[in-house]
């Protein structure tokens, strides 16, 4: 199951948060067709949130397609966005793992290494380019 965290002070919007960390799970095949997302009382009461903005956020998973709400049982994952590689599983994985790492005894931050990342995708991979 996955467990959301939730930066206030990162401007994006709380049920943004919700959506792109959950399409993040999916990515990493943490979340598979058939799953149960967290009802919105478990996020509620792991994030102190507002139930509306979970509710948001599972109203725009389930537009997009990727998962359906069932009345009295809760939110099941539909559609993966996985390559069918459990990408938590790579080698490159654990290369990021330990360039993190580097980063980190370096003394970057984690803005810093966000920023860094932020620039070498724009660099190999321009906008645009899925």
């Amino acid at each position: 199951m996955v467990e959301y965290r939730i930066d206030r002070r990162s401007g994006v919007a709380t049920y943004v948060q919700i959506v792109q960390q959950t399409k993040q799970a999916l990515r990493l095949g943490l979340l598979e067709p058939g799953d149960r997302l967290p009802t919105a009382r478990e996020v509620v009461e792991a994030t102190a949130i507002n139930p509306n903005t979970v509710l948001k956020a599972y109203r725009e998973l389930e537009r997009e397609g990727l998962v359906e709400a069932r009345r009295g049982l809760g939110t099941f994952v539909r559609a993966t966005l996985g390559t069918g590689v459990q990408a938590a599983d790579t080698p490159l994985r654990a290369e990021l793992g330990a360039w993190a790492a580097r980063a980190r005894s370096a003394g970057l931050g984690r803005e810093d290494v966000d920023a860094f990342f932020t620039a070498v995708l724009d660099e190999h991979f321009p906008k645009g380019d899925q």
